[in-house]
């Protein structure tokens, strides 16, 4: 059967002074309701320079994008609105009039600190954060409920699947990780899922040995010594390579990349492969599991 991929349309930039979560979460929260778009949504979070702006810009320039923006910052704010007017760019600000508002009714000087919601109820966020599924599948665990899953990383040790993993589930998505052993077997379940869900992580071999030795450091058992071994590692990324492979997964390059960035990658891959930008969906219009995960 061959499948059809549709044309990418032009992202979406969500840019933030924090996270980028409030924004993310109303564009989400849109888009959801236009089923089977493979519409990227590439969050820009952190800003605070005023050449972060104009690189944002000009990308959505190239590629025809739209800029959404939640800065609470004015200068940075006023900053974005002439960027994109001087190059033609789209945008929507999502704070100013309600900020606007705010500024008359109050008579109240705003702080202007990204964050600071999320700051001042880190507890809460915290709890709800900590997503329930994904820390139950951690590091392999609970491989006979895999197929739950929404995203599935694979790779070595010290590859990065945990926080990644963490920072999926902080916007909302279960994820399962499933470690590569050299010399061990992945669970057959790892096999009987749909693939278009499993990426695995490659990591280059010094990047690799940095980590494990800085993890050593904290260790008071003796360890293998293969663990750091040159030539036992390059095995052990080939290895896993192999495994990618046989299971047809998506391998994704995380060597010298932040987690954003590849977190990034993986969402917009799977927005182009499914409905709904890959989320399971509980729903009595939605009870065909089937038509969920058909790729598009």
């Amino acid at each position: 059967m061959i499948t059809q991929v549709r044309e990418i349309p032009p992202p979406i930039y969500v840019v933030s002074g924090g996270r980028g979560m409030a924004g993310n979460n109303v564009v989400q929260a849109l888009l959801i309701q236009y089923p089977n778009n493979n519409i990227p949504v590439i969050i820009v979070p952190n800003v605070t320079r005023e050449d972060e702006i104009f690189d944002v810009v000009t990308k959505a320039k190239t590629d025809g994008g739209i800029i959404v923006h939640t800065l609470v910052n004015t200068h940075l704010r006023d900053k974005v609105l002439q960027y994109c007017s001087e190059f033609n760019v789209r945008e929507v600000d999502l704070f100013s009039k309600l900020a606007g508002f705010l500024d008359e009714a109050t008579q109240i000087k705003p702080l202007m600190y990204p964050g600071l919601y999320r700051e001042l109820n880190h507890q809460y966020f915290d709890r709800i954060e900590s997503i329930e599924y994904t820390l139950s599948h951690d590091d392999g665990m609970s491989p006979e409920r895999l197929n739950d899953a929404e995203i599935i990383l694979t790779g070595v040790s010290r590859a990065g699947k945990t926080p990644l993993s963490v920072y999926l589930a902080m916007y909302g998505w279960k994820v399962a990780n499933i470690p590569l052993v050299y010399g061990i077997a992945p669970p057959d379940e790892l096999f009987k899922v749909d693939p278009q869900r499993v990426f695995g992580l490659h990591i280059s071999v010094s990047q690799l040995i940095a980590h494990r030795k800085k993890r050593l450091m904290g260790w008071n058992n003796h360890q293998d010594e293969t663990y750091i071994d040159e030539r036992a590692v390059r095995e052990e990324i080939r290895n896993a390579m192999f495994v990618f492979d046989k299971g047809g997964f998506t391998v994704i390059n995380v060597s010298n990349k932040p987690i954003e960035s590849t977190a990034n990658e993986i969402l917009n891959i799977m927005s182009q492969r499914f409905p709904y930008g890959g989320r399971k969906l509980e729903s009595p219009y939605h009870n065909n599991e089937e038509e969920k995960n058909t790729p598009i």
